[in-house]
């Protein structure tokens, strides 16, 4: 376990303690020498971690120093920040807004003696970012997903033709160059894939199908499991 870890951990197992925990307790739950913690107690309190005790009597966080109720380890933390840089190679724009403001809260609630480990900025999400997706916007293809509500497309399909198509939408799958959504389309009875950068208009329809997503979810998954994956468009 790394040392960053084991402050956060070390914090964590004292927040929640009634009484005070000895070096060896600490150490046995870290997997680590008593050695280690008490260095690592003193590299708390130097950052001004409010510990209180010693060696064989335990050791207490005075109250006053707390974390989030929702707090995550160093590696969970490092995960979420990767996830959110890999958010800016998508095209979609509200999602890449949304992903600075997480960061931005978790950045404020991480304790100050974990707070080095991401302002050190060693994780990295390499590649191309992909466009725009220009005449349909992601958000509002996001929100019908989660309201279950009708899409009206104006399409183009693979070979150059243009539709218009009533669709039932139920996924968004992100690629690197492009976004798919994956829907119930009216005109084909099936399930159908619509690539965004084929799109030319897309609006709502002001018509339902609530209770019906979940279902079709298993169509398009049930689907993909015995090798026929919902054709394009």
């Amino acid at each position: 376990m790394r040392k960053a870890s084991r402050l956060f951990e070390i914090i964590q197992i004292l927040r929640l303690a009634k009484k005070p925990v000895t070096a060896a307790v600490i150490a046995e739950r870290l997997e680590v020498t008593v050695r280690s913690v008490y260095r690592d107690i003193v590299a708390l309190q130097a950052m001004r971690v409010p510990i209180e005790g010693g060696r064989g009597i335990g050791y207490i966080l005075r109250p006053g120093f707390d974390l989030p109720p929702l707090m995550f380890s160093i590696e969970e933390m490092e995960a979420i920040v990767l996830s959110l840089a890999l958010l800016e190679r998508t095209g979609d724009n509200e999602l890449k807004l949304a992903a600075k403001r997480v960061s931005a809260k978790i950045a404020g609630a991480v304790p100050p003696p974990l707070r080095q480990a991401l302002d050190a900025n060693a994780l990295h999400a390499w590649g191309f970012a992909a466009p725009s997706a220009g005449a349909i916007d992601l958000a509002l293809v996001r929100r019908a997903i989660r309201d279950e509500e009708k899409l009206d497309l104006s399409y183009r399909d693979e070979l150059g033709r243009a539709t218009e198509r009533i669709i039932r939408p139920i996924a968004l799958i992100y690629y690197s160059e492009t976004a798919n959504i994956v829907a119930w389309c009216e005109l084909r009875q099936a399930i159908r894939n619509f690539r965004s950068d084929r799109i030319e208009g897309c609006e709502a329809a002001g018509l339902w199908f609530k209770g019906e997503g979940d279902g079709l979810r298993q169509i398009w998954v049930n689907g993909w499991q015995i090798n026929t994956p919902a054709a394009t468009g």
